[in-house]
């Protein structure tokens, strides 16, 4: 049997990063070794730098398959198993094969390559990677079709990243060297996008960088290797839930900071029955500043926490190991023997590990309450089964009485013991431990009738007696306080679960809280109360005027209103968890509130002052303009030519005509802001609102080059207001653009959106300035006085958002500014996918 042939993969983030070319050049350094190198199929895309690269390598013929009447060219899978060279280069990895081929994807003859004992190297996208196939669509808009299975992937025997960054990559492209020069524009506005280039990069470092975590964990677990390498630092902070957490956090992200790379882990240990003695508050708190922290928040299960806690570090490869110095007291250590710490650092090996000292650490030595888990109810109950079941067991000991009887009535009164313990706990334990002793000895007991023992064997077994019920009460009362707690901790993560179900799925938080906390705690009502003008904010039940109320302040005047009887200490920890998210809910919307209340007016007040400044000298320019004309012709006993008259009517003409059209724009802008503005979209070609915006402006072939490739796609728009946002555009770029060089319109459809481009070559627009072109009575970069009030692009934009699209500033390729207008496409009166 051939021995199985190495696959290597080359991983890009996208197009023209130079895949093929690393290849190809791969290809030539092995083939110039002396290895049996031929190319099965290699992909130029038109580039010449990539097929130059080819030439000298030998090349395979591809094969032509017939589809539906068309030759089609692809691998010839038959010929390279015949070859059967040393190494075959196949690129696009994801490719999927003509209908007729012997495999539907390329990865499965390489597949059939790699069986038959042949190295393969191959080219491959991130988008194409089967598992991140719906995270590039969500980021791109673009539904990848051709994908390869992670698991094929993973088995390759190496994976190489071919990096570039994205602005390079653009920068590429729009020199021509990765698509054609028709196709720049598109590309460059489209998947090519500085956005979607950085996050498909990142996708593909992420990716790889678990493929090489995943390696190694692989290597160490293959290797029986236990131990730490420290590839990179990892951190793991041991949280209690106690308060000194946020100081273990800060500290362990302290620590992982000071090396490059390094990555913070919190993990909390609960106890495998369930229990949780930690406040869900504060871990929920802390779990917030963990992912503030850039950390990963764990939670494991493990009934010894040292050895959970080192089981998980090492799990994780981890460096570092940040603990909490001990709350209990030298006594209590003393006591109960070496603590958490101390065991952590015995077992730690060779994971450094770091004992954090906190204001809660060796507090004073409290001894445990002594009041029982079970209820009142139980613990009457075991008395009387204590009272009522030794006279009848005594009774019952007394009629079957011998003189080598006395083992069996020992342990029937010790059965009467373990009962009563059982069923009340404790103190009836010890009650029934005692009074049977006693019974014991008086009854059975030589001298029988008095509380007087000869024996001191019989004194011990007296005492051994009552502290084996001792301890099985004990164990009795150990169990119910666990399973009591255990319900409890169910109840308190359902309830906020639902609390924060509620809130994600959009409901009032605040009502959303006031019914929760009506319904865990079986209160006939809640409520929250404003104590300012507001009055009630959310209601939940009813009540009455007998119902006894509590009040707890929720800052800044509000409060929750308790209708019922006041809560168990028990449950008040809980409440302070409902409390909390209660403020916060409150905080949240007050500061909605309060921003949706000031931008109205700050936004006015920025317009309001910018209308003064225009108002102060563009409209007065065109005005005075027209007064001097008029006046001119109307001043008598002036003798006036007919040209002279005729200048100085086409001057009020062209004034007056100014002013009205800065009138319009300042009408336009009032409605646009108080939403008078009438639209009425419909299906729109945009060669309906282009050609007449170029009549307008009297613009011809030398001014304009049209590249309309929108098809039959119409576009959701009112064609008037699309013309006037067309013509402001055509204006701008005109007046922009060097002399000689025409203005460039193009049309495209991506993704369910129609897009309109409106390209100039002028001195473009900086990144940071780009925000202020929309912003009216502002004329960025003009300071001559023939260009209005700067309301064009501002009205452009508020037209193209009420006709729910969108408008936006681009670097052009070689220098300028490009004006998109994104639209909703519609066909025939339907929705384009």
């Amino acid at each position: 049997m051939a021995k199985r042939g190495r696959l290597r993969v080359f991983l890009g983030a996208a197009p023209g990063v130079g895949k093929t070319f690393s290849m190809l050049e791969e290809g030539r350094r092995l083939h110039a070794d002396g290895r049996d190198v031929v190319v099965a199929i290699v992909e130029s895309h038109g580039r010449a730098a990539t097929a130059a690269l080819a030439v000298g390598l030998p090349t395979l013929p591809r094969a032509r398959v017939v589809h539906r009447g068309v030759a089609l060219e692809e691998m010839d899978l038959a010929a390279v198993l015949a070859r059967k060279p040393e190494l075959a280069l196949v690129d696009e990895l994801a490719h999927t094969n003509v209908p007729g081929s012997t495999h539907e994807k390329r990865w499965q003859d390489v597949e059939e390559l790699l069986a038959a004992g042949i190295d393969v190297i191959s080219t491959l996208n991130v988008q194409h990677i089967e598992s991140l196939n719906d995270v590039v669509e969500q980021i791109t808009g673009v539904p990848q079709q051709e994908t390869v299975p992670d698991s094929f992937l993973r088995s390759a025997d190496e994976l190489e990243l071919v990096d570039i960054a994205p602005q390079s990559l653009r920068d590429r492209l729009a020199e021509g060297f990765v698509y054609p020069a028709e196709r720049v524009d598109a590309a460059l506005s489209h998947y090519f996008r500085l956005g979607n280039l950085t996050a498909l990069r990142e996708l593909a470092l992420v990716w790889l960088a678990d493929e090489v975590d995943q390696a190694l964990r692989g290597y160490r677990t293959a290797h029986g290797i236990k131990g730490t390498w420290e590839a990179r630092e990892r951190v793991v902070v041991a949280l209690t839930g106690g308060p000194e957490g946020e100081t273990l956090l800060r500290r362990g992200a302290r620590i992982a900071a000071r090396s490059s790379g390094g990555e913070l882990l919190a993990v909390h240990v609960t106890t495998q029955d369930g229990l949780r003695t930690a406040g869900p508050d504060v871990l929920a708190q802390q779990r917030a500043l963990v992912e503030k922290l850039n950390g990963s928040y764990h939670q494991v299960v493990g009934e010894d926490v040292p050895t959970a806690l080192v089981e998980f570090a090492r799990s994780q490869n981890a460096t570092q190991l940040v603990l909490g110095a001990s709350r209990r007291g030298r006594f209590a250590a003393a006591l109960t023997g070496p603590g958490i710490g101390a065991t952590v650092v015995r077992e730690s090996g060779e994971i450094d590990v770091h004992m954090v000292n906190h204001a809660a650490a060796a507090r004073r030595f409290a001894l445990p309450p002594l009041t029982g888990a079970l209820t009142a109810k139980r613990r009457i109950l075991g008395f009387v089964v204590a009272l009522l079941g030794g006279p009848i067991l005594t009774s019952l000991l007394m009629l079957s009485r011998t003189p080598d009887s006395i083992t069996s009535d020992v342990l029937s009164y010790q059965l009467l013991t373990v009962i009563v313990a059982l069923v009340g706990g404790i103190w009836p334990a010890l009650f029934a431990a005692v009074f049977s002793g006693l019974t014991l000895d008086y009854f059975f007991i030589e001298p029988i009738f008095t509380v007087h023992i000869h024996e001191p064997l019989h004194l011990l077994a007296l005492a051994l007696y009552v502290v084996i019920a001792s301890l099985v009460s004990i164990i009795v009362d150990r169990a119910a306080r666990h399973t009591r707690a255990a319900k409890r901790s169910a109840a308190e993560s359902e309830l906020i679960q639902t609390i924060a179900g509620s809130v994600l799925r959009g409901d009032d938080a605040a009502q959303a809280l006031a019914e929760r906390t009506r319904e865990a705690f079986g209160l006939p009502a809640v409520r929250v109360v404003d104590g300012g003008t507001e009055g009630v904010i959310a209601s939940s039940g009813a009540h009455t005027d007998s119902d006894p109320l509590t009040r707890i302040a929720l800052g800044d005047g509000a409060h929750l209103e308790l209708y019922g009887p006041p809560l168990a200490a028990s449950e008040q920890r809980l409440l302070s968890v409902v409390v909390a998210q209660l403020s916060a809910a409150l905080a949240h919307q007050e500061l909605e509130q309060t921003a949706k209340e000031i931008e109205p007016i700050a936004a006015s007040d920025r317009v309001r002052g910018a209308l003064l400044t225009a108002l102060s000298h563009d409209l007065r320019r065109p005005l005075a303009a027209a007064t001097a004309a008029v006046g001119g012709l109307r001043t008598s006993g002036l003798k006036l030519t007919d040209e002279d008259r005729g200048e100085l009517l086409d001057t009020a003409e062209e004034s007056l005509g100014a002013l009205a059209a800065l009138l319009t724009d300042l009408l336009d802008v009032s409605r646009l802001q108080g939403g008078a503005l009438s639209i009425a979209n419909r299906p729109t070609d945009p060669a309906e609102a282009i050609a007449p915006a170029l009549d307008e402006l009297g613009l011809g072939p030398a001014d304009v080059r049209l590249a309309l490739n929108h098809g039959d796609a119409r576009a959701q728009a009112d064609p008037a207001l699309l013309q006037r946002v067309i013509v402001n555009l055509l204006a701008n770029a005109t007046r922009h653009s060097p002399a000689g060089e025409p203005v460039v319109i193009t049309t495209s459809v991506f993704a369910g959106t129609l897009e309109v481009r409106v390209v100039d070559h002028g001195p473009g627009v900086p990144a940071d300035k780009r925000d202020d072109i929309f912003v009216p009575f502002q004329r960025l970069g003009d300071t001559d006085n023939d260009t209005g009030l700067g309301l064009g692009l501002a009205l452009s934009r508020g037209f193209i958002e009420a006709m729910h699209g969108t408008l936006t500033p681009e670097d052009t390729p070689g220098g300028g500014l490009t004006m998109v207008i994104s639209l909703a496409t519609e066909t025939d009166g339907a929705a384009r996918p």
